[in-house]
């Protein structure tokens, strides 16, 4: 006996456009979270005690990469080059930090 009708099986062929539009949301938030998780991963070291300049980095390329047709392609490649500038700012922090010392104890 077959229980299925018609209309379960036009359910599966033919999906409702609110759950496969919800199911794709769903698949770039993770892709957008999992990259974000590697870009921490990363660059934690890098900028040590400093971390929350990295996630409001990352946050600032999430939001700017959500006003584009394609976030999940352009997230990656912005929240790399903000975590680098991050990273940049922090070495030239830590750099002139180690400088003033270095002048202050020859003083």
């Amino acid at each position: 006996m077959n229980t299925s009708s018609p209309a379960n099986q036009n359910d599966i062929t033919n999906p409702d456009p609110k759950t496969v539009c919800l199911a794709s949301c769903r698949k770039i938030l993770t892709q957008i979270e999992q990259t974000k998780n590697t870009i921490l991963a990363e660059f934690r070291e890098a900028i040590e005690q400093h971390e929350h300049l990295l996630h409001l980095a990352l946050n600032e390329a999430e939001a700017l990469a959500w006003q584009t047709d394609f976030p999940q392609l352009v997230f990656p490649t912005l929240a790399s080059e903000k975590a680098q500038t991050v990273a940049a700012w922090y070495a030239r922090q830590k750099s002139m930090l180690r400088t003033n010392s270095s002048l202050a104890f020859a003083a």
